[in-house]
């Protein structure tokens, strides 16, 4: 009797150490996935709600991480994996899913401390990347309330000497309000006007439309032109268009903070004397506050081989004046006359845009971009040969996730895209400030937009005029 007591006890002892050696600890099993996966957004300092850093900062939300992952809502992803290949692909394993999900199901296990892999040593101030060179923009006051038009304004470029930046960041001093913060690097005019916002006088209703006629993407009939001074509230109204023109090289957006090109040992040439022509959209959020922006900048310490180029965000129209800036890939408004949503339409396709690329190209980035009714879309490549691949298909854009995704394109030239968005008017959009009016294209948020922000290497002294033209 004994012995069957005492094999009894050697076999429950057996079991529960297997258990134990099979459990899932935070410091052994779950902070790995955590650091590679999560804590870029989920540390101070950043846009996620709340840190997870740690053990103490991860284990209330154990169940929430686990919905998350599951759900495929965190890490942010939306490319559909049957088309492309990304290099920055943000997907969380299977695998991982399984690891976080039985964490939270068995007793969300602290685990031994020398088990934890070395805390990731981040960069100090909430950066991303860590910046060699830091600017600050002007404080700018949002009010609690109003619609608050785009605006442009030119600031001197931080450098005394041809530079060439390897990355960028722009870290928002109230993220809450910031629809976007965009910029461009443009050679120095006498005429230019620092510390001066301006921006087009759009006609509006009292709903927020622009009256008729006066669509915020086109050509206005009785264009004017309103500024102000850094730091003063008083606004002037000339008649024309505005001075200055943004193209827009880089732009901060809901989650895109971050340009870096030093994955593809590449760079952007900011030649000496350069100015920033910045634009500016907020969003009034009912509460009064004053963003305070920094853009951070690494610099390299000799020329690259290679030079990144953005297209022209195809948010450019003709309601700005021409720029002088040329090193840029040549691109058409994605304004379109014919882009009107209906009312409560759940699945409108807007006109498509069709790109042709007028010599070989090496594409490396597609960031599309709409609105908040912005629902899916897809970049279609039909190659000289007839072959047709599909690059990129996103099933669930989100607005707040303007993902740019890294992609490792050559195409020959004669290669044509095809740019397809379909959007979400009705009452399933959660998102959908109206379903009961028309929708068409314009600047705010409540507008839509649709523009497919191509990326493209270079060799670094290559001339990048003629490198496309545009259909829409």
């Amino acid at each position: 009797m004994m012995r069957m007591v005492l094999a009894g006890l050697a076999l429950g002892t057996a079991v529960l150490a297997a258990d134990l050696s099979s459990s899932v600890t935070f410091t052994k099993d779950v902070l790995p996935i955590l650091q590679k996966n999560c804590q870029t957004c989920h540390r101070p300092g950043q846009v996620a709600p709340m840190s997870l850093l740690t053990y103490k900062d991860a284990r209330p939300w154990a169940k929430a991480i686990k919905a998350a992952v599951i759900l495929k809502k965190m890490p942010p992803w939306f490319a559909d994996p049957k088309y492309g290949h990304f290099i920055n692909d943000r997907s969380i394993k299977q695998s991982e899913i399984d690891t976080l999900a039985k964490w939270a199901d068995t007793g969300v296990v602290e685990g031994d401390a020398k088990d934890a892999p070395p805390p990731v040593d981040w960069p100090k101030g909430g950066w991303e990347i860590q910046p060699d060179v830091v600017m600050d923009l002007p404080p700018h006051e949002v009010p609690a309330k109003g619609v608050l038009e785009w605006e442009l304004i030119a600031l001197p470029a931080p450098f005394k000497n041809d530079t060439w930046l390897t990355s960028l960041e722009v870290l928002p001093g109230e993220a809450s309000v910031v629809h976007h913060i965009c910029f461009s690097f443009v050679k120095h005019k006498p005429s230019t006007v620092y510390n001066r916002y301006e921006w087009v006088a759009v006609p509006r209703d009292a709903s927020g439309n622009p009256t008729a006629g006066n669509n915020g993407l086109g050509v206005l009939p009785d264009m004017h032109t309103a500024m102000r001074n850094v730091g003063s509230a008083e606004v002037q109204i000339r008649p024309g268009a505005p001075t200055l023109r943004a193209n827009n090289d880089f732009c901060y957006l809901p989650g895109n903070s971050v340009d870096d090109y030093r994955p593809w040992k590449a760079g952007k040439l900011v030649p000496a004397g350069s100015d920033m022509i910045m634009s500016l959209h907020y969003t009034a959020n009912g509460k009064a506050v004053v963003d305070r922006t920094k853009i951070g900048f690494t610099v390299a310490k000799t020329p690259p081989l290679k030079k990144f180029l953005m297209q022209q965000s195809g948010e450019d129209t003709p309601v700005t004046a021409p720029s002088e800036a040329q090193s840029r890939a040549a691109f058409s408004s994605a304004y379109n006359p014919s882009f009107a949503i209906p009312p409560n339409a759940g699945n409108y396709l807007a006109p498509p845009m069709d790109i042709t690329f007028l010599r070989d190209v090496e594409m490396v980035r597609l960031r599309p971009h709409a609105h908040v009714r912005g629902k899916s879309t897809q970049y279609t490549v039909t190659y000289p040969d007839g072959r047709k691949e599909t690059v990129l298909s996103v099933p669930r854009y989100d607005f707040n996730w303007q993902i740019p995704y890294g992609v490792a394109l050559k195409l020959p030239k004669g290669s044509r895209m095809r740019f397809e968005f379909r959007y979400d008017n009705s009452v399933n959009n959660k998102n959908n400030p109206d379903p009961s009016r028309w929708v068409y294209q314009g600047f705010q948020s409540w507008e839509e937009m649709m523009a497919p922000n191509l990326g493209f290497l270079l060799d670094r002294d290559a001339d990048v005029s003629g490198l496309m033209s545009v259909q829409n």
